[in-house]
């Protein structure tokens, strides 16, 4: 069978419909953000459940989607594409109308399931659609610029919407995306479908969920009770056994006759790969930490409204559209190591500025460090992701793209946890609660500002004054702890694909799947 190196224009067409999954995953992530502080009071949700509003989402993303890219190899990626998107739909409709916050949470986790259904299926199929490497990297730019484009359109949709309605409405947002993904698909996206594909390892999946979600617990109610306790430290020990038994699981299934594992290991063996792995992951952390408290400082700290809050967050996000469709011509001219740790040096860079804001004044550093940090981050994600899928066989694919997103969620989902559980110990550290103030004010930033309306103005001020600045000295803490990590990820770069040359405009092998009409 004759293959079509150059992609046309179905393949382009595509392309658009396999980005609108992307676009709505930002969308969705960057105006709950926004939404965060008026939820949480309408909700009366504390800092911890605030916490899990946000990651749970992450957490059963990141813990199904090794899953759901096994299964859209034996049924079909649009086909599980499609599904996805309709439980999105429905989900989302849930969660705008949620009632109290373990609602508003429980609706999230099936949005995280949902969304594991959609984003295996994407990478795999550029990698199916585009041989060319010219064109794969300019596509993989495209795929990536609309996650850009959600995070950039996200805030200020949704600070509009929140001007106008109540905070249930972002969620609605992803309903009419995912309306227009059900109708585009089956006329314009090639189903594929891999025929010798194992079966879904139903132990490996039980196993991989009892990995991630007790350590995420253990390490959120540490950060919660703000001392080692013996339940969080059992959850996270409990949590790395299992995730010991997993990965031993599927070294057995990989030696079985007849099975497949559910995660191949056999992926880590190439050195390019686990470090594109280990950077992107960092990357992630970093920015999905530090992404949790600038919508807050700007709306709660410097008084700005939703609407106001989003416009002051848009040079960033085309800063980063700008950032990611630069870097394919530059790939194509500098080496991977070089590229990577002079765009991460400038991350570094700004998370440096970000630690030192201030309470009063800080907007201009504020920005100033959050585009540098955005510009920074975008090349060396552009460059792994095209680095990890074209580092296996062309059957191997789909597994390597579904190992890129179990990273980049998981570093999500623990940037989320990990660095929001530090800044909210920081908060609790700093603030000083009067004492007609509630327990509630001590919490968080959300819970003083709830609670200030009901104190003598006196009392209120010295609540707000000193939530502040306990607020952004959490914000302070959680950015030099980035500017670390992604000066070290800069040195692991330069040491590890130092020795990998710039990609040339070489043509890809055919993948082994079979193409399946319609």
């Amino acid at each position: 069978m004759d293959i079509q190196i150059k992609a046309g224009r179905r393949e382009w067409i595509g392309l658009a419909v396999l980005a609108l999954p992307t676009l709505l995953a930002s969308l969705d992530m960057s105006v709950l953000f926004l939404a965060l502080p008026h939820l949480a009071a309408d909700l009366h949700a504390g800092s911890t459940e605030q916490l899990w509003i946000l990651d749970i989402y992450g957490f059963m993303l990141a813990g199904f989607l090794v899953t759901m890219g096994t299964l859209g190899d034996r049924i079909g990626r649009r086909r599980l594409l499609m599904f996805g998107a309709s439980a999105f739909g429905v989900a989302s409709v849930v969660a705008a109308w949620s009632t109290s916050a373990e609602m508003l949470i429980a609706a999230r986790a099936v949005l995280g399931i949902a969304g594991a259904t959609l984003m295996p299926s994407t990478l795999a199929l550029i990698r199916n659609m585009f041989h060319d490497a010219k064109q794969r990297g300019a596509a993989i730019a495209v795929w990536m610029s609309c996650f850009m484009v959600g995070t950039a359109i996200g805030p200020l949709i949704g600070g509009a919407m929140l001007e106008l309605f109540w905070w249930g409405s972002v969620f609605l947002l992803a309903v009419p995306v995912m309306a227009i993904l059900l109708a585009a698909a089956p006329a314009l996206l090639p189903e594929y479908r891999d025929e010798s594909a194992g079966r879904v390892d139903l132990a490996s999946v039980a196993l991989s969920l009892a990995a991630i979600l007790p350590v995420i617990y253990g390490l959120k109610e540490s950060a919660r009770l703000g001392t080692i306790e013996v339940v969080p430290v059992v959850a996270v020990l409990a949590g790395l056994g299992f995730g010991a038994v997993f990965v031993s699981r599927q070294r057995m299934l990989a030696r079985t006759e007849g099975r497949s594992p559910l995660l191949d290991l056999r992926l880590f063996a190439d050195r390019s790969f686990r470090s594109c792995m280990v950077i992107m992951f960092c990357g992630a952390v970093v920015m999905s930490g530090t992404f949790f408290f600038i919508p807050t400082y700007l709306q709660l700290v410097v008084g700005l409204s939703p609407l106001h809050a989003g416009l002051w967050m848009l040079p960033q996000a085309v800063a980063m559209i700008g950032s990611t469709q630069l870097t394919p011509v530059l790939a194509r001219r500098f080496r991977p190591a070089h590229l990577m740790a002079v765009a991460l040096s400038i991350a570094a860079l700004g998370c440096v500025l970000l630690a030192f804001v201030d309470v009063s004044g800080g907007l201009p550093l504020l920005v100033t460090g959050f585009l540098l940090a955005c510009v920074g981050v975008a090349p060396p994600t552009m460059v792994g992701t095209e680095m990890l899928i074209t580092s296996v066989a062309p059957e191997k694919a789909g597994s390597a793209a579904s190992a890129a997103e179990t990273s980049n969620e998981l570093g999500i989902a623990l940037g989320l946890a990990i660095l929001g559980s530090v800044g909210t110990i920081v908060y609790r550290g700093g603030v000083t609660l009067p004492a007609a103030a509630p327990a509630s004010a001590g919490e968080s930033l959300a819970g003083a500002t709830a609670a200030a309306p009901d104190l003598p103005p006196s009392v209120a001020a010295e609540l707000m004054d000193s939530a502040r600045a306990a607020f952004t000295s959490g914000l302070n803490t959680v950015t030099a702890a980035g500017a670390v990590l992604f000066a070290a990820t800069a040195v692991v770069a330069l040491v590890t694909l130092r020795r990998r040359p710039a990609p040339a405009a070489e043509v890809v092998p055919a993948p082994a799947e079979v193409p399946v009409a319609g």
